[in-house]
């Protein structure tokens, strides 16, 4: 038998326990073109909460209710049917919520991982699809030079720790937006961030009002953070968004940021991107990745919490901002 949480209904703010029901059945062998993995990690990112809504206006159709939940998973294959891909392979792809996933590599974005890597989380970490999101904002969207302000929101977050210390890596000046005393710390002794700022216990505008101009602001959140961030840019400053976890869970489109004149006044560019534009750019980032996390010059903190049972919890504290660094599930016990 194999274990899956099942979406059976739209989520209600942050109670996916309710939304959830951990289901099972019997564990089918892979048919042509398939690869059966039993997953050892199942990584949670907020970009999926957007799947479980009704909405049709994302950047992909929502998940029927009723179907098994979907995410980024690393494991090891146990049969496959499908050429290039092995039993025994470590790998990644976009599997199920499950003890095994069964998919077709051409459909879930499959990558068959190097076993050298000492800490095989880093493929969900420094090596995953977060680094790449991070590189290529900074690099492209947003366009960053050395000696620029950087400004990263959640920054304590999977995503936002790789963007600071990639924009620190390329010599730019890292102010960190984070929600609590603790992350700001984590930003500003582990991180070696120039600057945090706790978006809980401080007017954001007005702080970073003394710490800008902002030439770069790489954004996971939008929401009232942006508007707080939009009178501070920089003349032709750059917003790289790539993420709008303050609006994720709304069912219903959410109105724009109040001070968006700024984007005349101040001549900024605002370009939203998603990882999965530049899949084909894996093998370049990652080696950029690797030669930095070899040299300890980036580095990722997870958050793990163990078994099946536990992946609701774990992926709720992705909206409670109670994780610093990468929420994983770990599965190999269960």
């Amino acid at each position: 038998m194999n274990r899956y949480w099942r979406l059976d209904r739209h989520p209600q703010g942050t109670d996916f326990a309710a939304a959830l029901t951990l289901a099972e059945e019997p564990l089918r062998r892979p048919g042509d073109g398939e690869v059966l993995i039993r997953n050892h990690y199942l990584s949670l990112d907020a970009g999926t909460r957007l799947w479980m809504t009704s909405r049709t206006d994302g950047y992909q159709p929502p998940l029927p209710l009723g179907s098994p939940m979907k995410g980024l998973v690393l494991g090891e294959v146990v049969a496959s049917r499908s050429p290039g891909v092995n039993p025994g392979d470590l790998v990644r792809a976009f599997g199920q919520w499950a003890d095994h996933s069964l998919l077709r590599p051409e459909e879930s974005v499959l990558r068959v991982l190097d076993r050298s890597v000492s800490d095989p989380r880093q493929h969900l970490g420094v090596l995953g699809p977060n680094a790449l999101t991070a590189y290529v904002g900074l690099t492209e969207t947003a366009a960053t030079l050395p000696g620029e302000t950087v400004l990263v929101s959640a920054a304590a977050g999977a995503t936002g720790t790789l963007a600071a210390q990639i924009a620190r890596n390329m010599g730019c000046r890292v102010i960190g937006l984070a929600g609590g005393a603790a992350k700001c710390r984590f930003l500003l002794e582990d991180l070696q961030l120039a600057a945090a700022v706790d978006y809980k216990a401080e007017d954001v505008a007005a702080r970073l009002a003394t710490l800008g101009p902002i030439h770069v602001y790489f954004d996971n959140v939008g929401g009232p953070l942006l508007d707080s961030v939009l009178p501070n840019m920089a003349l032709a400053g750059r917003v790289a968004i790539c993420g709008l976890i303050a609006t994720y869970g709304a069912e219903t489109p959410t109105p724009g940021p109040m001070h968006f004149d700024q984007v005349l006044m101040k001549r900024l560019t605002i370009k939203g991107f998603f990882a999965p534009d530049f899949w084909h750019r894996g093998d370049e980032v990652i080696s950029r990745m690797r030669a930095w996390l070899d040299a300890g010059q980036i580095r990722m903190r997870f958050d793990v919490s163990h078994g099946l049972d536990a992946a609701p919890v774990a992926y709720g504290k992705l909206f409670s901002g109670a994780n610093i660094g990468k929420v994983l599930v770990d599965l190999r016990n269960g």
